[in-house]
């Protein structure tokens, strides 16, 4: 075989190994219905094909993406602290308003217990401050929900260690109600993997349908998804209608699993949670670990990023 034979079968060889690449990570995100790859951005946004492939990954996987990075910083006891900084390594101090607020900070245990959503306040330097969010022992996932001024929404989240003794618990099982503080919410709506997918959450309370829901940042309610295992922060997008009793979203899961669904809803002046598991596809959720699960050290603080605001 002369030379120039040699190098033709060799570019051929390169070609056919970067095709089958290129296919093969295009086969391994997860897809919308129409068959484009599905977003990072939580209930915001949509994803394009120019974005880089990690925002294929649905919201809250990753600490840092397209520049952004979520950086704790020491904070004093009772109190979480954190800034978002850029790819220069500085706070950023420009948010947008989104759902009336510029920052949501979400908190689960990895067991998918002790939901909270809370919203801190940033000083400014781009540190944002907020009482300590956490309940019992344990790891939590904390997701910060926020949009750049300039810039996609964004969704990243980080492991906070609780210390103490704990034990985790199983996910409850899917049910289709949920009761709260005397009120109690009903679920309606098949998810399927891969397509949006119609919820209606009806509430009532002593057996009457609630009809005066108040606002709550820029609906009468907000919906969080998580996924079990990796907590993937999902797509769930709210749809304008009456002050209940029925609250509809639209909800977008790329694959089939245990999900657990918080629904904030406010009447009479205070905000409660109303949280469902539903099992889409061949949905299984693994039990814990039998016991209590050894204390976790107190976590050194992380040091405070270099930088200046901007």
């Amino acid at each position: 075989m002369n030379t120039a034979t040699k190098l033709g079968v060799f570019a051929l060889g390169l070609a056919l190994v970067f095709g089958a690449a290129y296919g093969a990570g295009h086969l391994t995100g997860p897809v919308t219905a129409a068959g484009t790859p599905a977003d990072a951005h939580g209930e915001h946004g949509t994803e394009t094909a120019t974005k880089p492939a990690a925002t294929n990954l649905p919201g809250g996987l990753l600490v840092s993406d397209r520049g952004y990075t979520f950086s704790r910083v020491p904070a004093a006891d009772g109190e979480f602290a954190f800034r978002i900084t850029g790819a220069d390594g500085a706070a950023v101090t420009g948010f947008d308003v989104a759902h009336d607020k510029r920052m949501h900070l979400v908190i689960a245990r990895r067991d998918l217990s002790g939901f909270r959503h809370v919203h801190p306040q940033m000083a400014p330097d781009g540190v944002w401050r907020v009482a300590a969010p956490w309940g019992e022992p344990g790891t939590y996932r904390a997701f910060a929900d926020f949009t750049p001024t300039g810039a996609d929404p964004l969704i990243l989240g980080i492991d906070v260690d609780v210390p103490g003794e704990f034990t985790p618990r199983p996910v409850p099982a899917p049910a289709t109600t949920a009761t709260v503080d005397g009120y109690t919410v009903s679920l309606a709506g098949a998810v399927e993997p891969g397509r949006t997918s119609k919820l209606a959450l009806t509430v009532s309370r002593a057996g009457v349908p609630v009809t005066d829901l108040e606002p709550y940042l820029g609906a009468y309610g907000h919906l969080v998804a998580l996924r079990a295992g990796d907590l993937a922060y999902l797509h769930v997008h709210p749809e304008t209608g009456p002050a209940g009793p029925h609250v509809t979203f639209y909800a977008e899961v790329p694959t089939a699993g245990t999900y657990r669904l918080y629904l904030d809803f406010q009447h009479g002046g205070v905000v409660r949670t109303a949280e469902f598991t539903i099992a889409v596809g061949q949905a299984v959720t693994a039990s814990p670990p039998a016991g209590p699960v050894p204390a976790i050290p107190a976590a050194t603080p992380a040091p405070t990023p270099t930088g200046h605001g901007h």
